[in-house]
C-alpha cells in the first residue's frame, strides 16, 4: 500500500493504482473521454490533467500513486489546462448537437458545457463517405481520435474492425485496411457504439420509418419487444426501474400508436420448444459436438466470419423475434388483406444486428405455404383456402428494427408521458410468456431455458430449477461450463458471452482443449442486457443491474417453463402441428451456411 496526499487529504491506495482510481475511490471526480477502464488508458485526450507536486500537469489515467505523491485535482491551473485540451478537442469536432442522437448521452457535450467552451473558431471538417444503409453509421466528423472504439472491437470484441493511421493532429481513426464497412468483418455487436463518448458512432436511424407506417392507414402495424428490452427502456425515458414494468412497457407501444403490441417473449418459448427438440435430437445423434445456440445474430455473423468452420453446428432455430415475424406474417397476413391493409411487423431490440437480421433474404417465408398436415399457412382458419394473392408472396418477415434508443426517441417524439401510463397487457395471442422466455435477455438465460424444458423433453418431468442454474456465467470470464445428468445422459455445458471471450472458446474446442455437447454464445458482454443497442450510459457498465431484474422476473413468473405456455400449446394445435414439423422448418428454422454477410 502506499499513501498520496489528494487535495490535501491523506489517502491510502494499493501499489500500482492509478491516480484516476484513487481519486474515483476516494469520491473525488475527475473528468474523462478517452480512458476505458484495463482497455483503453492511453491518456490521449489530456483531458484528466492533475497537478503532481514536484512534477507538474500528468494525465489521472496513467499516472500510478507513489508514496508520498501530493496530488491536486482542483486548481484554477488544473482547470485551465482541461479547458484548453477540450477546447482544442471541440475545435476539431462537428458540433452539430441540436440533431445529434447522442445529445443527451455524449460526454464531450456534457464536458463542454461544464468548461464553458467556445464555439469553434475555424471550419468545421466534412464528414467522410460512408453506407448509410449499412446498420452501423460512422460520422468521422464528429471523431474525438480517443481510440475507444478500436481497443473495446480489439480486445473485447475481436473483430479488429477499427485501426488507426498517422500521428499526432495527423492521426485518424478508420476501417482496418481501409476496407468498406461491410467487408471488415464487423459483427455489427454495437459495443463501439456505446462505447463511444460523441455521435460519431450511432445506429442507423429507422425512426421515421416507423412513424410512416404508423400513419399509413393502409398498413397495420405490429410491434414486439425482446426480452432484455424491459430490463432497460425506463433508462432512455426517466423512469425508474421499479417504473418501468412490462405492463407500462405495453402501454407505452400502445400509445405510440402501434395497431398490435405482442411479446417477442412469447416466441422465446417458441424456440425453446424448437432449439430443446432439436438439441434432444441432436443428442442422441454422432454429429459432431457441440451444437451451438442461434439466437444472436451477432454471433451467428462472427462465426461465419471468423470462425466458418463452426458455422454447421449452429441451431437452425431462428432467433425469437424472426420467429415472431414469421408467425405473425403467416397467420395474420389474410384477415389484414381482408381489411384492405398490409402487416408492418417491427421489432424493438437491445441489439444493432437485429438491423442486418431482419434484411436476410434466406429468413423470409412464404406466406400462402402449407401446414405439415397440408392446411394453409396462409393467415386463414387453419382449414379454410389461402388467398391466391398471398400464395406466392415472399416478404421479410419483420419489416423493420428499432434499438432501444430508438424506441426512447420514438416515445419522446410523440409525447408520450411514460411515468403517468396505467398497466396494460401484450395482445392475445402472441403475448403469454413465461419467465424461461424471460432470461434470454442475459448471458446463460437460453441455455437455462433449453435446459428447463429440454430436461422436461427427455424425462417427462420437470427439473429442479437449480440443476440448470446459469447465473455464474458472467463476461469477465472466458466461459462458465457444467455437467448435469438428464435421465441417463450427461450433459456437458458451456455459456460465453463476448467476442473475445467466444474466440478462446471455440479455439479450445477446435484444439481439443474444451469439449461440450451444448453451447451458447452471446456477442456482448453480459448478453442483450448490455447489447450494443440499448441505452447508453458513459463509462457506466449496466449489464448486470439489468441481469436482475430479468431474473427477479423470472423468479416471480407463475410459468417458469417454456413448454407450460398455454399459447405456445395452443400455435402447435392450431396451426404448426409439433416441434420440428415440417411446417415448423418452414417457418421457424434457417440455414446460417446460406446467408450471405
Amino acid at each position: 500500500m502506499v499513501t498520496i496526499t489528494l487535495n490535501g487529504q491523506a489517502v491510502e491506495v494499493a501499489e500500482g493504482t492509478t491516480l484516476l482510481e484513487a481519486a474515483t475511490a476516494a469520491g473525488v471526480n475527475i473528468p474523462t473521454l478517452c480512458y476505458l477502464k484495463d482497455l483503453n488508458c492511453i491518456g490521449s485526450c489530456r483531458v484528466c490533467l492533475v497537478e503532481v507536486e514536484g512534477q507538474g500537469l500528468v494525465a489521472a489515467c496513467n499516472t500510478a500513486a507513489a508514496e508520498g505523491m501530493a496530488v491536486r485535482t482542483d486548481t484554477p491551473q488544473v482547470a485551465a489546462a482541461r479547458r484548453a485540451n477540450l477546447q482544442a478537442i471541440m475545435d476539431d469536432h462537428r458540433a452539430l448537437c441540436a440533431t445529434c442522437v447522442r445529445q443527451d448521452t455524449c460526454a464531450l457535450r456534457f464536458l463542454s458545457s461544464t468548461f464553458n467552451l467556445q464555439d469553434a473558431g475555424e471550419a468545421l471538417p466534412v464528414p467522410e463517405p460512408w453506407d448509410a444503409t449499412f446498420p452501423l453509421q460512422r460520422d468521422s466528423s464528429k471523431c474525438i481520435k480517443c481510440m475507444r472504439c478500436v481497443a473495446i472491437c480489439d480486445k473485447v470484441q475481436h473483430c479488429g474492425v477499427w485501426d488507426f493511421t498517422g500521428a499526432g493532429p495527423s492521426m485518424k481513426v478508420i476501417v482496418r485496411d481501409n476496407l468498406p464497412i461491410a467487408d471488415a468483418g464487423c459483427a455489427l455487436c454495437g459495443q463501439c457504439i456505446t462505447h463511444c463518448p460523441t455521435g460519431a458512432l450511432t445506429a442507423r436511424d429507422d425512426v421515421s420509418r416507423i412513424m410512416d407506417a404508423i400513419l399509413d392507414p393502409t398498413v397495420e402495424t405490429v410491434v414486439q419487444v425482446a426480452p432484455a428490452v424491459r430490463a432497460a427502456w425506463g433508462e432512455g425515458v426517466g423512469l425508474s426501474r421499479d417504473e418501468a414494468t412490462p405492463g407500462r412497457l405495453a402501454a407505452a407501444l400502445h400509445a405510440v400508436g402501434f395497431d398490435r403490441v405482442f411479446d417477442t417473449d412469447f416466441a422465446a418459448d417458441l424456440t425453446i420448444m424448437e432449439e430443446g427438440s432439436e438439441f434432444v435430437e441432436f443428442l442422441g445423434s454422432d454429429a459432431p459436438r457441440p451444437m451451438f445456440t442461434s439466437c444472436c445474430p451477432g454471433w451467428v455473423r462472427f462465426v461465419k466470419q471468423h470462425y466458418p468452420q463452426f458455422t454447421a453446428q449452429l441451431s437452425s432455430a431462428k432467433s425469437p423475434h424472426q420467429m415472431m415475424g414469421a408467425v405473425v406474417k403467416n397467420t395474420l397476413a389474410a384477415e389484414a388483406d381482408e381489411a384492405g391493409r398490409r402487416l408492418f411487423v417491427v421489432s424493438i431490440m437491445p441489439c444493432v444486428a437485429k438491423k442486418y437480421e431482419c434484411d436476410v433474404p434466406e429468413l423470409s417465408t412464404v406466406v400462402g405455404a402449407t401446414h405439415g398436415n397440408g392446411t394453409s399457412d396462409a393467415g386463414l382458419a387453419p382449414d379454410a383456402p389461402a388467398a391466391p394473392e398471398l400464395a406466392a408472396e415472399a416478404a421479410s418477415d419483420v419489416d423493420a428494427v428499432l434499438t432501444v434508443r430508438e424506441f426512447g426517441r420514438l416515445l419522446r417524439l410523440v409525447g408520450v408521458d411514460c411515468a403517468a401510463l396505467p398497466e396494460a397487457s401484450f395482445d392475445s395471442p402472441l403475448g403469454l410468456s413465461t419467465g424461461a422466455a424471460t432470461i434470454f435477455g442475459r448471458t446463460g438465460g437460453v441455455m437455462e431455458a433449453a435446459l428447463r424444458s429440454a430436461a422436461y423433453l427427455i424425462t417427462g418431468e420437470n427439473p429442479d430449477f437449480s440443476a440448470c442454474d446459469t447465473t455464474a456465467a458472467t463476461p469477465e470470464t472466458p466461459w462458465m461450463s457444467r455437467e448435469l445428468a438428464i435421465g441417463d445422459a450427461t450433459v456437458r455445458i458451456a455459456v460465453a458471452s463476448g467476442l473475445e471471450n467466444t474466440s478462446k472458446l471455440l479455439d479450445a474446442l477446435e484444439s481439443g482443449e474444451a469439449a461440450f455437447d451444448f453451447v451458447e454464445i452471446m456477442a456482448c458482454p453480459g448478453g442483450c442486457v448490455g447489447g450494443g443497442g440499448q441505452p447508453i450510459r458513459f463509462n457506466s457498465e449496466l449489464a448486470q443491474t439489468r441481469a436482475g431484474v430479468l431474473n427477479r422476473l423470472d423468479a416471480a413468473d407463475k410459468l417458469r417453463y417454456s413448454h407450460e405456455n398455454p399459447d405456445i400449446a395452443k400455435l402447435y394445435a392450431d396451426w404448426i402441428g409439433e416441434p420440428l414439423s415440417h411446417t415448423a422448418h418452414e417457418w421457424l428454422h434457417t440455414d446460417q451456411e446460406s446467408w450471405k454477410i
